[in-house]
């Protein structure tokens, strides 16, 4: 997909990797750029920015958004929760939270958003992680939720295929806007930038770092190898 002149919703716009994207999107000539998140006015101006109050957990909410919004060409499903705790103690409310966004809600927006992205021969974008593969005991809820966010992915790519819309995986390692975890961290704006080359060269799955590139290499040889890696990690 050629970014030049595309209409493009970006969730979780206003902080981190959301708002790196929303200025790759920029610089690459995105014609128009939804930035929804729950607090609209930390969002970047510019002429081709509009701004969203958006709270993705807010089934209604997303359909008023899509209503609006018919002219959407690309989503990207970035808005996320997480929390570190184990799966003995996680809070009951907290995981709950976790699944909400980062699962029902993308499901949400891709389902409330699918007949703009078809009509206009779009691509559709989910923002997952290496953990949707294998599981971090330090986040067991966040990874059991992004797990089931790929399985959607999955899923959903056959049908929106067939009708005209590309679906892709991005699965990043460690980003410098996760805090609390031990490990490399990327910047944000290599990520985004990464992102949109990927999707821009027709990548079905995208590892936008060199710790995603390395261990995506490493769940293909060794899955059982990759699994152990993340096993060890905050237990």
């Amino acid at each position: 997909m050629d970014i030049n002149a595309r209409t493009a919703i970006v969730t979780g716009a206003n902080r981190g990797l959301g708002r790196a994207l929303v200025d790759a999107l920029l610089d690459r000539g995105a014609q128009r750029i939804y930035a929804a998140a729950r607090n609209p006015q930390a969002v970047r101006t510019d002429d081709r920015i509009t701004a969203v109050t958006l709270d993705v957990t807010d089934r209604a909410s997303i359909d008023s958004f899509a209503a609006a919004a018919p002219d959407a060409d690309l989503l990207i499903n970035n808005a996320g929760a997480a929390a570190f705790e184990p799966a003995l103690e996680a809070d009951r409310d907290g995981v709950a939270r976790e699944f909400a966004v980062n699962f029902t809600g993308l499901y949400d927006m891709i389902r409330a958003f699918a007949p703009a992205l078809i009509a206009n021969q779009g691509a559709l974008v989910n923002v997952l992680t290496l953990l949707s593969y294998a599981p971090a005991p330090a986040m067991a809820g966040y990874s059991a939720s992004k797990a089931a966010a790929h399985s959607l992915t999955r899923a959903l790519r056959p049908a929106l295929t067939q009708a005209g819309v590309s679906v892709h995986g991005v699965y990043p390692g460690g980003i410098d806007m996760l805090a609390g975890i031990d490990t490399p961290k990327a910047a944000t704006r290599v990520v985004a930038d990464a992102i949109l080359d990927g999707l821009t060269a027709g990548q079905s799955d995208i590892y936008p770092d060199p710790t995603s590139a390395q261990m995506s290499q490493l769940w293909n040889s060794d899955p059982r190898a990759f699994t152990a890696t993340f096993a060890a990690t905050g237990s």
